[in-house]
């Protein structure tokens, strides 16, 4: 059940990724409708502005991606602390809350806002030993083990757990517009793949994994098949678009994914987010991850909602029913009302 304050809180967002706008589309419209006044900051990366900018979302932008280098990072980190906390000093924000940017809760901590960040993969673990330590709250899905956190410092109480996967929350006003496909010039009577590339410029995932471009030349030859893939970064989608795949449709921009996702007869994805959103909806989906599952991935696959990857030709190339799979919708004023708790006594 959503709290209720008496007054209205000043409340900071920071997202870093483009998966944050997605998480907190809904929770900002939840605090907005309650009357508190939120501020988003953003990071240059990936799709994060394009996102914003689809769903109707003002953001301040502060810093850009560091780039594949630890030094690089390490710049970007120092320049990015820095300027928010000049930005977020004179603002006086009640709360701070993040999906995973340790940026938010290290400055949230040196000016003593308190903050709440979510995550569910929890191997990255340069940027959980500065972001979870900082952070007041840490709310992650009940499928990642005690011990993966502890080694952060996160237990309870400052640890709170949420059942299913966050994709389930965010998604659940969601309904697909099929003129994506038509935007896109998919044709209908084709098996539809979804593709997503490695997150190449991530920090956990530093190994080459030639299973995903192999994929990628597997399904862009055939002619029963048309394959949309969805870059990270404009680098992979030139870097696609030179393969010339016949069979292979990139978009120019930030695209409704999920709505793709939902009409898709298969996805693949080297990524988390659009594994689980695609499980989220009922739909098939490999992953072709080539670093370390996390424990929502592992449950998943233990539920038969994702399957592992190792060749292309085990893919099942077959156009699915109508309604068919199982679609989980869950409340997201859940979601934010374990943010909130950052507040303690005071909220």
């Amino acid at each position: 059940m959503l709290g209720v304050w008496s007054y209205s809180l000043k409340v900071w967002v920071d997202m870093t990724a483009s998966a944050h706008v997605l998480v907190f589309r809904p929770l900002i419209q939840l605090l907005r409708e309650r009357g508190d006044e939120v501020e988003i900051t953003a990071r240059e990366y990936a799709q994060t502005l394009q996102l914003l900018e689809l769903h109707r979302l003002e953001a301040t932008v502060v810093g850009r991606h560091g780039g594949r280098s630890r030094v690089g990072k390490a710049r970007s980190l120092a320049s990015r602390l820095r300027a928010l906390r000049i930005w977020a000093r004179p603002r006086d924000f009640d709360l701070a809350l993040a999906h995973g940017s340790h940026e938010l809760t290290m400055t949230a901590r040196r000016l003593g806002i308190p903050s709440a960040t979510t995550h569910d993969y929890e191997f990255a673990l340069l940027q959980h030993h500065l972001g979870m330590r900082a952070a007041t709250k840490v709310i992650v899905p009940d499928s990642i083990p005690d011990e993966r956190l502890a080694r952060f410092g996160v237990r309870p109480p400052k640890l709170l757990r949420y059942p299913g996967l966050k994709e389930e929350y965010y998604l659940s006003d969601f309904e697909p517009d099929p003129a994506v496909l038509q935007h896109l010039g998919v044709d209908r009577d084709r098996v539809l793949v979804v593709l997503r590339p490695p997150p190449d410029v991530s920090l956990y995932h530093r190994h080459s994994n030639p299973l995903f471009p192999q994929t990628l030349a597997s399904l862009g030859n055939l002619e029963s098949v048309h394959a949309v893939v969805l870059p990270r970064t404009d680098e992979q989608r030139e870097y696609v678009r030179e393969l010339a795949l016949p069979s292979v449709i990139v978009p120019d921009r930030a695209v409704d994914a999920q709505s793709l996702i939902a009409l898709a007869d298969v996805v693949v994805s080297a990524g988390g987010t659009m594994n689980r959103e695609a499980a989220a909806l009922g739909v098939p989906v490999y992953t072709t991850y080539g670093g370390r599952l996390g424990g929502v991935d592992e449950e998943l696959i233990r539920q038969g909602r994702l399957k592992p990857l190792t060749d292309p030709r085990a893919l099942e190339l077959q156009k699915r029913q109508a309604g068919s799979g199982s679609r989980v919708r869950r409340d997201p004023a859940v979601l934010l009302d374990l943010l909130l708790t950052a507040r303690g006594d005071d909220a």
